[in-house]
């Protein structure tokens, strides 16, 4: 055996143990949800939120790799259908449990009940949220905790651990929001009210209509975070599921130490905030090395986007300590974020992440296929869509996955979307010089074909460029890359690339005037969304679909049916 040979054959049996162990141990997770509206005030603004058994956001799920998850939902939002995604699980064999409507399944319409049953295969910091139209706004998300099996040695330590779900939330129903980006004109959904730390946010009631805010509400009392034992370290696993907003989450003399970013272990890093994004988790260990006689400040900061009419979401870390009160707010004035608009400081952020040495996943070499993704704005018909190479995503009546496997060409667009965009002569800089079309194509994938994927940036009708955080279904995905102004692919673009120890991950920002480069093995079949996790973007049509390997997917679960032509199928 040559030498070379040996520390793969060792990584592969180590990880054949963890997997026989983690079979031998499996246990069955059993929930029963009910989805419904209720009068909720989480920044003391009274408002409907969908909820989970009555709270928003929902609880945690909190099992152990190999483990199965069996979620019951009841919807009972009487009149609304819904779906709900377990975002960061790749639903090997059960394409259909996704949770994305109009992808993988029917909507669960009011009075029925769906039940969702996957297993947990990786270790890692995950997030479920609603996938139907625009209800994720609405407040239906919670977080998923996945931790190792007993006897696993991770490549970190730490005393306790606690969850932080990050949000934005707006005073205006999802109903009013999704008309105004359906509208000719056009009404966009305006920038957040609040920033959520988990759920928890303060408005300023003096700017509310008499009546709808009441700021001695008990549920929009300033939050604790968590309360710190002097001397102690913890792993705080932090998620965003805003729905337009990217954060700077920070804690006051308090830095942090990143170990893991959506399910992978990162080569660790320091930072003093941390650059989070709609979609994407991280873990951070946080020593409770300060004064312990007070408490301090925890804050989230809109960046990307002019933060003027949101103010910063704020927590509180206590100490528990003799002779500090830990519900006494931190004496000192909260830090401002930084500067919303300094690009380069979030890039370098992104640049900085790296597998851990001790658990880099093999890279192919090389892509048997390249698509080079370009987002514009445009006018189609009179109205505002987002395109990808020309063309933006509309969810046909029949869920892709029920039509490709049963074999309704006429279900969806069979023209297969445009692989490229004309990269030489676009202008990145300037809007959309076409209108585009609406549309419901497929990139089919050969099944275990490697793609590379390049996200090209572009200016709005607005002549500015946002951030896009793109989130891939079904899959983790090697970023390769981010780079400034248009990715030349037959120039020197290639040696910006990392090949050597990418992190993987299933959620990744797309930064203005530049570009970001993927890898990912189509290796799981199905049928899946890649699309821009803000929600406003997707729902105008940001996204693209990818079906491998669909004849290879077990019998449909008949739950999945009773829409478009699989009416009757229920």
């Amino acid at each position: 055996m040559p030498p070379s040979a040996r520390p793969l054959l060792a990584a592969a049996a180590v990880l054949c143990f963890w997997l026989l162990v983690a079979v031998a141990e499996a246990k069955v997770h059993h929930y029963e949800w009910d989805i419904s509206y209720q009068l909720k005030s989480p920044d003391c603004f009274e408002k409907l939120a969908v909820t989970v058994n009555g709270e928003a956001p929902g609880p945690t799920i909190r099992a152990t790799q190999g483990d199965t998850i069996v979620v019951a939902v009841h919807n009972k939002l009487e009149t609304e259908n819904t779906a709900i995604h377990w975002h960061g699980i790749r639903q090997i064999d059960t394409p259909w449990a996704d949770g994305v409507a109009g992808v993988t399944q029917c909507p669960i319409l009011p009075g029925e009940t769906f039940t969702y049953k996957f297993v947990v295969d990786r270790p890692g910091t995950y997030l479920y949220h609603a996938h139907y139209g625009m209800q994720r706004v609405a407040g239906l998300n919670g977080m998923i905790v996945v931790t190792v099996p007993e006897g696993f040695v991770e490549p970190f330590s730490y005393d306790e651990e606690h969850t932080v779900l990050l949000g934005d939330w707006w005073h205006k129903s999802v109903y009013e929001q999704a008309t105004g980006l359906s509208s000719n004109p056009f009404v966009f959904v305006t920038e957040p009210q609040s920033l959520l730390i988990n759920g928890r946010g303060m408005f300023n009631c003096s700017l509310a209509p008499s009546g709808t805010c009441n700021a001695s509400r008990p549920d929009c009392a300033l939050p604790t975070l968590f309360t710190a034992v002097p001397g102690k370290t913890y792993l705080l696993r932090i998620g965003s599921l805003t729905s337009l907003s990217s954060l700077y989450f920070e804690m006051e003399g308090h830095p942090m130490m990143v170990v893991e970013a959506d399910g992978h272990y990162v080569r660790p890093f320091a930072v003093r905030g941390l650059f989070i994004y709609s979609g994407e988790t991280y873990s951070v260990l946080v020593k409770a090395d300060q004064d312990p006689r007070r408490n301090y400040w925890a804050a989230s900061h809109v960046v990307g986007r002019n933060p003027s009419q949101t103010p910063s979401g704020k927590a509180v870390v206590s100490y528990a300590f003799n002779g500090n009160n830990p519900w006494m707010p931190p004496p000192t004035e909260p830090r401002a974020g930084p500067a919303w608009n300094n690009t380069a400081i979030r890039v370098e952020q992104s640049r900085a992440i790296f597998a851990h040495p001790r658990f880099v996943e093999p890279m192919p070499a090389r892509a048997d296929r390249t698509l080079l993704l370009l987002n514009t704005q445009n006018r189609i018909d009179g109205h505002i869509k987002w395109t990808i190479n020309g063309v933006s995503l509309m969810f046909p009546a029949t869920p892709y996955l029920v039509a490709m496997k049963r074999g309704m060409k006429d279900a969806y667009e069979q023209r297969p979307p445009p692989d490229m965009y004309d990269h030489m002569s676009h202008d990145i800089s300037a809007p959309a010089p076409t209108n585009g079309t609406v549309g419901s194509p497929v990139y089919r994938l050969a099944l275990g074909s490697v793609v590379d994927v390049v996200l090209q940036n572009s200016n709005a009708l607005n002549n500015k460029t946002e951030t896009h955080p793109w989130h891939l279904h079904g899959h983790d995905f090697w970023v390769l890359g981010h780079g400034e102004g248009k990715f030349n692919p037959a120039a020197d673009a290639w040696r910006l690339l990392n090949v050597r120890d990418p992190i993987m991950k299933n959620t990744v920002p797309l930064h203005p005037d530049g570009w970001t480069a993927v890898r990912f093995r189509a290796d799981n079949p199905g049928v899946w969304l890649f699309h821009c996790h803000v929600e406003a973007h997707v729902f105008m049509g940001m996204g693209v679909v990818f079906e491998e390997g669909v004849e290879r997917v077990g019998r449909l679960p008949s739950s999945i049916m009773g829409c478009g032509r699989s009416k009757g199928l229920h």
